[in-house]
């Protein structure tokens, strides 16, 4: 009998598929860190990394 493998969905994004989460391009999140604009956001051992309950509320203050 095989080990059940269990797939964990991941907590937290990088810069490139945070982005693409929320359809915007790297530089653009980078430049929303910059100005304070963007979503939380946690330094984990010097990498930025967006966790994605951060990216769904950021991306809800946005609804019309």
């Amino acid at each position: 009998m095989q080990p059940v493998q269990v797939q964990i969905p991941p907590r937290f994004l990088r810069t490139k598929d945070a982005a693409a989460f929320l359809g915007l391009s790297p530089r653009t999140l980078e430049k929303h860190r910059t100005y304070g604009t963007g979503p939380l956001f946690r330094k984990l051992g010097g990498r930025v990394v967006y966790a994605i309950d951060d990216l769904e509320a950021w991306a809800d203050k946005g609804r019309v």
